[in-house]
């Protein structure tokens, strides 16, 4: 793999990280959300990932030590957003708008703790993707200055 794979590589980490991010600050705006256009409360959402097989990284090893111009590097990408199936909580607020016949509210289960978690996970994650970014831009300019 060359210094180019790497921009491919960890340009796809940093799109992935920023969308967990931006889906956990939007699990925390709607912690309370009680009604949504779908019915019922809001749900938290979840991203997964997918990368490539690990058998495709191992040809692209081979082919990168046969001298043979390898094929696009690998990288990681949103597999899918998905909903939390946890059940909402029910706390009893019998003069709620949404309160049902029992004057229980669902409210969505999503624990501010465990978003901030992944928010500071998704935030490290992506300065170590800029981090190699930028780390395999100065092996390229110093590169250069020696071929001067």
């Amino acid at each position: 793999m060359n210094l180019f794979g790497l921009f491919q590589i960890s340009g796809s980490a940093l799109a992935a990280e920023r969308l967990r991010a931006e889906v956990a600050t939007s699990n925390l705006a709607n912690s309370e959300t009680t009604g949504t256009s779908e019915g019922g409360p809001y749900r938290r959402r979840m991203v997964t990932f997918q990368s490539q097989p690990a058998s495709q990284f191992h040809l692209l090893l081979a082919s990168s030590l046969a001298g043979e111009s390898a094929p696009p590097a690998g990288g990681v990408r949103v597999g899918n957003v998905v909903d939390d199936p946890t059940p909402p909580e029910r706390r009893y607020e019998p003069g709620h708008p949404d309160a049902d016949a029992d004057g229980f509210v669902a409210y969505p289960a999503i624990s501010p703790v465990q978003e901030m978690v992944d928010l500071m996970g998704a935030e490290r994650s992506y300065e170590l993707n800029a981090s190699a970014v930028q780390a395999a831009k100065q092996m390229i300019q110093q590169s250069l200055q020696i071929l001067k």
